[in-house]
């Protein structure tokens, strides 16, 4: 009789000890810290940190100052150009001294005499030229070229906002994966505290008799395989920790603790036709595709306009002097037009070249039209199931947990076989593992959507 209290003590001990430990409902944002860990971390300073510290971010942003140090260049057509020139020479050359001395306004009637002009003395000669070039017209080339820098710059711009997209993507889908594996880990440490319990209520009923050694044999094997499980467990969440601070730009051998619980976010509500036209009219990289295409018309606008004449105006001021002691000043004003009449059919060519860089602008641009509608419609779809995989995992874990219990009981009147029992243990891991993956596809697929649709920013919004 004493010996049957204590078994019944040791069942209903063991009855509480399962409830707490092992038939638990899951609770999406219990966080495991990572090593030690330097901080605590959310996921709005992840992100954060990601904008500031990302080399791919920082490599973005100097393109765009590319862009417009080349549009600052391209505007500097518009404007005159000043140059100074001071040369020197020495020469006896007869009709080099003869002008250098006009020019420095030292020629004497001496100078007439032959035996002067055919045979000269070496003169040295300081030649000081202030020059000015002025494009009044230049076939449209300069204005045409300021446009296409333009669009270059936004081009540059708008590729930036898009990689600034992808890493805040990026670093939340990393930051996910990590509250993922947390819970992966959870998961089996629970099951792993039911089998172990299990495993004693074994051990006890061999003790009594009631059951053979081959059960107690089954659970211990579980037992040795959720161990194992464990292992490899907190492995990912290493693994998981090192690609967040990869996606942050930081060194993988940083902890932080994760702040943000991993929860159900709102449901996609609106449809995706909306979806659709949001992502074709907001899109930074269809945009930048789109500038590259008008780009493109412009070249050949431009390769055209070189069929056109140029107009500068020129002007220039020198200073001449032999030793700096006397000068003589001079100046010059004109205007020059260039009209091209033929150049072996090069202007011909680079037309051609430009249609065809059209062509292909073109062509790009209605592919990524097409691959931006299917990236939205995949997302929204995927949205759409993995909101009705969260429900169905939900109601899954409830049921597991009722079916263990029943198990259990059966278990432990000798209804059952361990078979079953282990069985039992097996359907709620599952059914855990499951919510949480239901968890992390939503997230990550509503991400997606507003990835796709081009509205995602570092609030997430």
């Amino acid at each position: 009789m004493t010996r049957r209290f204590s078994q019944l003590g040791l069942c209903l001990t063991l009855g509480v000890y399962l409830y707490l430990a092992g038939v638990m409902p899951l609770r999406a944002g219990v966080t495991l810290e990572v090593g030690e860990p330097e901080s605590s971390l959310t996921l709005q300073q992840a992100v954060q940190k990601a904008l500031v510290t990302s080399p791919r971010v920082s490599a973005a942003q100097s393109q765009v100052e590319a862009s417009e140090a080349r549009l600052a260049g391209v505007r500097s057509g518009l404007f005159p150009k000043l140059d100074v020139i001071e040369e020197f020479s020495r020469t006896n050359n007869p009709v080099g001294a003869f002008s250098a001395k006009l020019n420095q306004g030292t020629f004497t009637r001496a100078d007439f005499d032959p035996s002067v002009l055919n045979s000269p003395n070496a003169l040295n000669n300081f030649a000081t030229t202030f020059s000015v070039t002025l494009p009044l017209f230049d076939s449209g080339q300069t204005w045409i070229g300021l446009g296409q820098a333009g669009l270059d710059k936004r081009a540059a711009a708008m590729a930036a906002t898009r990689t600034r997209q992808e890493v805040i993507a990026e670093t939340v889908i990393a930051y996910t994966g990590v509250q993922v594996a947390q819970e992966r880990l959870r998961v089996v440490e629970q099951a792993l505290d039911t089998a172990r319990a299990n495993m004693k209520l074994v051990r006890s009923r061999l003790e009594s008799g009631l059951v053979v050694k081959s059960d107690l044999l089954r659970a211990e094997v579980r037992v040795a395989e959720l161990e194992q499980a464990q292992v490899e467990g907190q492995s990912q969440v290493e693994i998981a920790a090192a690609a967040l601070n990869a996606a942050m730009g930081l060194p993988v051998e940083m902890a932080f603790r994760l702040a943000t619980p991993l929860e159900v976010g709102p449901e996609v509500q609106e449809t995706l036709e909306i979806w659709t036209r949001r992502a074709l009219e907001q899109r930074p990289d269809l945009e930048q595709v789109k500038s590259r295409e008008r780009i493109a018309a412009d070249e050949v606008s431009k390769s055209k306009a070189a069929h056109l004449p140029s107009l500068h105006l020129l002007g220039n001021y020198q200073i001449n002097s032999e030793d700096f002691s006397d000068t003589a000043e001079s100046y010059g004003v004109g205007a020059a037009v260039r009209f091209n009449l033929f150049n072996g059919y090069n202007i011909q060519a680079k037309v051609e070249e430009a249609r065809s860089g059209l062509r292909h602008a073109q062509a790009m641009a209605r592919q990524m039209e097409l691959s931006v509608t299917m990236e939205t419609k995949q997302a929204f779809l995927q949205a759409q199931s993995s909101w009705q995989r969260i429900r169905v995992a939900r109601a899954a874990v409830s049921q597991a947990e009722e079916g263990l219990r029943i198990v259990r009981n059966r278990y432990e009147n000798g209804l059952y076989t361990i078979v079953n029992l282990l069985d039992g243990e097996v359907a709620l891991q599952q059914a855990r593992s499951n919510y949480v993956r239901a968890l992390h596809d939503f997230a990550v697929a509503r991400l997606r959507l507003h990835l796709a649709a081009g509205v995602l920013d570092e609030n997430l919004h």
